[in-house]
């Protein structure tokens, strides 16, 4: 599976080992001082469980290319009749440097590269404005609530965003042209 590449992030693939570490409560180097949290537990938690959620259009782990260290999780979940979810997080200190929004614009744009894939979303608590924002920045559109979450959604075609992909293992370089709102 490849690595996406961001201006800021490599987006990358959950290595079983770190997968193994956040379940067993374990703190690794690379990892930045408030990685995990809770939601990166929860996810880390899915893929033990789920173990093909670490397929090419499945969880991946931020990481922030200036200094290597993990700084959150992006993912996409089981897609329904052409439309795929998302989810992400990033840690509290890494958290106002727009790092949410290229992540979710990465993996919006690459989740529009999948054979059938013609819709993107993703929902927030309407208690959370921050995470809203985040996704209306990476191109997403509101389209409605239902009282406690609010709807944002995707549609190809969409503007232009490349993002770089790297083979794990090779030093293959591609790039992957989505499009944006």
């Amino acid at each position: 599976m490849s690595d996406l590449i961001t201006d800021r992030l490599v987006l990358r693939p959950w290595p079983a080992a770190e997968v193994s570490a956040v379940v067993g409560d374990s703190r690794l180097p690379h990892w930045a001082e408030d990685f995990p949290a809770e939601g990166d537990r929860v996810i880390a938690g899915f893929i033990a469980e789920q173990p093909d959620a670490l397929g090419p259009y499945g969880q991946r782990q931020i990481v922030e290319r200036a200094t290597g260290l993990v700084v959150g999780a992006v993912g996409l979940f089981p897609p329904t009749e052409g439309t795929i979810e998302f989810g992400y997080g990033v840690v509290p200190s890494r958290r106002g440097r727009g790092y949410a929004s290229e992540a979710a614009r990465a993996i919006a744009a690459f989740a529009l590269t999948a054979p059938g894939i013609h819709t993107v979303r993703a929902h927030v608590e309407l208690s959370n404005p921050a995470s809203a924002r985040v996704l209306e920045k990476a191109g997403l559109s509101r389209v409605g609530d239902d009282g406690e979450t609010a709807r944002f959604l995707s549609r190809a075609p969409v503007e232009h965003v490349d993002v770089q992909q790297r083979d794990r293992g090779e030093e293959t370089w591609r790039t992957t042209t989505g499009r944006h709102p």
